[in-house]
């Protein structure tokens, strides 16, 4: 039986109670005249033990970000996590509490347009150290979003740290996860089936145990993006920013927690969309460019493999073309072909790959990334 305890004032309604509390067998042992309040402790987003990946930027005590993927890990004590947040539109996040990023997360949720509002992420956890990682499924188009502090009953802890291995992705809208969650490859696009969870890259990283994060956005091409939308600016020009949505803040590889072993481009398929083609010398430069970007953030040591997609059979002759022109060392290609996936239950939202298609894309690649990183290729499934 459940008892509310409210404040007294009368000392008659104070005896009458607890005579009432005698009659039920409940001890009577709490100063009734105030409500006791639990103590938390709110911390900065910016707080060195908070682990952000992917492009982010600090701001006194707060942390914005856009880019699809960027995940947070918070290490705590106590059975609760609240974070006090700000989302400009409608962001879509994936969480998960006391395990690692799994194909199915714990929870889902959007936040919505909104300033200083205070989300609970994880309560009713038992007593010691817990870890809740969040992750922003949705791209820059679906609005930038900024913690300002997370809220414990308990201190914040050291996250549990990075991964050993880490791969960066480039890419469109197969790299955002667009669709991936829709049920039929003729819906319409819906922000809460975009998940970047369960792409090609994610499947990728989970499978060589790394961390990773997504440089992507929809629609963008190398030189051209989906039916000539935006003539003069495509993911070169985007994969300088800080933010997917702003041109003006630079991306200052420099002073990133981490350096990825590996970087995959996956592009072109919108330069031969709505059946045309691309000039292929504007095409080759462009490339060439987002190639000594990523050389010059990480040096020539680093490997980038530059995947084609079955978007046109000549997207692979552009790509090849334009890695042999650039004359840079570690740079390989490959292509997924027609064949990759089926274009019927492995496909979704404006056809799309879904989860069963992006798998099938990172069982193309993965024997790539181990033959340039080393890492071994173990017997277990792509998930």
């Amino acid at each position: 039986m459940k008892v509310k305890l409210t404040t007294f004032k009368d000392n008659h309604m104070r005896r009458s109670l607890s005579i009432i509390m005698a009659v039920l067998g409940l001890s009577f042992t709490a100063d009734l005249s105030a409500k006791k309040v639990k103590e938390t402790i709110e911390t900065p987003a910016s707080d060195s033990r908070i682990e952000y990946t992917g492009r982010t930027l600090v701001n006194g005590n707060e942390v914005s970000y856009d880019w699809s993927g960027v995940y947070v890990r918070v290490k705590f004590n106590g059975p609760s996590l609240a974070m006090k947040c700000s989302d400009t539109k409608n962001c879509w996040f994936n969480l998960w509490i006391d395990k690692e990023m799994t194909p199915e997360a714990d929870r889902k949720f959007m936040v919505g347009e909104s300033k200083d509002t205070v989300i609970v992420l994880a309560e009713g956890l038992g007593k010691g150290a817990h870890e809740v990682i969040l992750q922003k499924r949705t791209e820059g188009e679906q609005g930038r979003f900024t913690v300002h502090s997370f809220i414990t009953e308990g201190e914040i802890l050291q996250a549990n740290g990075r991964k050993d291995r880490h791969i960066e992705f480039i890419g469109d809208s197969y790299t955002c996860g667009y669709g991936t969650e829709s049920p039929d490859k003729d819906d319409p696009f819906l922000a809460e089936t975009e998940n970047c969870n369960l792409t090609y890259a994610a499947i990728t990283a989970r499978y060589f145990n790394a961390d990773f994060n997504l440089t992507s956005h929809s629609g963008q091409g190398v030189f051209r993006n989906y039916d000539n939308y935006g003539p003069g600016y495509h993911m070169p020009d985007r994969y300088l920013q800080t933010f997917d949505n702003d041109k003006e803040i630079i991306w200052d590889a420099s002073k990133a927690a981490y350096t990825p072993d590996v970087v995959v481009i996956y592009l072109g398929t919108n330069d031969f969309s709505t059946a045309q083609q691309p000039n292929e010398q504007y095409f080759r430069n462009n490339y060439i460019r987002l190639l000594k970007s990523i050389k010059a953030n990480y040096g020539e040591g680093i490997p980038v493999l530059c995947m084609g997609s079955n978007a046109d059979p000549y997207l692979y002759d552009y790509i090849r073309s334009a890695v042999v022109a650039s004359g840079l060392e570690n740079v390989s290609f490959m292509t997924v072909g027609r064949g990759a996936h089926n274009y019927e239950d492995e496909l979704g939202a404006s056809w799309h790959p879904n989860y069963k298609g992006h798998k099938k894309v990172a069982s193309c690649m993965i024997p790539y990334i181990a033959t340039l990183t080393g890492w071994d290729m173990e017997e277990k499934p792509y998930k």
